[in-house]
């Protein structure tokens, strides 16, 4: 099982959602998930990969995609700082 795939099937266990439901392109905001959601999904996430993701990353991430780069740059140790930067932009985008 890939990355995604375990990212997807942590998601659609943690939110008790149907098989199916959760897809790679899928935003937080689309399935549901809060904050404090978002904290249950990071835990388990690092205990399920037996890594710590950074705070400025995990505060950041709104969409499955988002996990599954941060985790495999996080998991391979590649730089992370660009995904901050993406992803405060992104959070401060107006939405149309």
């Amino acid at each position: 099982m890939n990355i995604e795939d375990k990212v997807i099937e942590i998601i659609t266990r943690e939110q008790h959602l149907e098989d199916g439901v959760v897809k790679p392109d899928s935003t937080f905001a689309e399935l549901g998930i809060d904050s404090l959601d978002g904290v249950n999904i990071l835990f388990a996430l690092e205990q399920e990969f037996k890594i710590d993701i950074p705070d400025s990353i995990a505060q950041n991430m709104r969409s499955v995609s988002q996990v599954v780069d941060a985790l495999t740059r996080v998991i391979e140790g590649r730089d992370v700082s660009d995904l901050v930067a993406m992803a405060k932009a992104d959070s401060s985008a107006p939405s149309s």
